[in-house]
């Protein structure tokens, strides 16, 4: 479970009653996105309070009242869906600097720029954000948040979202070294082993990882690795 000083208070009013719970602030923009998170490990307790602070439970038989069930995980769901999420100035703070940095890496590996078909560089995506006075919520999802950012950066840079088609070729003594990499950034689509033994694969990859996925190739490989663009995919 969360450590309780790195949890956050998710507050919901119902019938006049308050309900809480100590949530990893982590969790929040998931579950409010809708998706199925098993709690169990992102509560500080498994109780439903009226007052987490003072450690004061509401029993099972109001639960059952006002939720209709005493399963716990399913009612901190709703609390958390439904109602406000309780920060420090500091909390929020931090929560939004990593918000942020995550949305534009988000955005800096799966957007390029149409007109060169290269990816932008994240110092540049950040500042363009800045000059939009782009706001983040802590607690939306990273793909939510930034599909408004490409609105917003779209006016002051050419930019948008795609896959792409690139083509890796390499000797078959070095394929072990490098499929993880590929299939970490992209999907294989096609492949090939050439007469000579050498391993030939087309992969569809985010636009922004291209020169992510050619430096750790080279690398792998100390430079006995092609990698050609064939196309984006829209």
């Amino acid at each position: 479970m969360v450590q309780a000083e790195d949890a956050v208070v998710a507050r919901l009013v119902r019938g006049g009653s308050h309900f809480e719970v100590l949530v990893d602030p982590a969790a929040v923009p998931d579950i409010r996105a809708g998706k199925d998170l098993d709690l169990t490990e992102r509560l500080a307790q498994d109780h439903i309070y009226k007052d987490a602070k003072k450690g004061d439970k509401i029993s099972d038989e109001f639960l059952l009242k006002q939720f209709q069930t005493t399963d716990v995980f399913a009612i901190a769901k709703i609390i958390i869906r439904e109602g406000e999420v309780q920060v420090t100035t500091e909390q929020r703070r931090a929560m939004t600097e990593e918000k942020r940095r995550q949305v534009v890496d988000y955005i800096a590996r799966n957007a390029i720029n149409p007109q060169t078909g290269a990816p932008h560089p994240p110092m540049r995506i950040s500042a363009a954000l800045e000059e939009a006075k782009f706001h983040v919520d802590p607690f939306r999802d990273v793909e939510g948040l930034a599909a408004d950012a490409l609105d917003k950066l779209r006016p002051i840079m050419p930019i948008r979202l795609e896959h792409v088609k690139v083509r890796v070729h390499t000797k078959a003594a070095l394929y072990p070294k490098i499929i993880g990499d590929i299939k970490a950034l992209g999907k294989i689509v096609e492949e090939d082993w050439g007469a000579d033994g050498s391993w030939t694969g087309t992969v569809n990859i985010p636009g922004g990882a291209q020169t992510d996925l050619q430096e750790r190739l080279r690398a792998k490989t100390k430079g006995q690795v092609e990698v050609t663009f064939v196309g984006g995919l829209g």
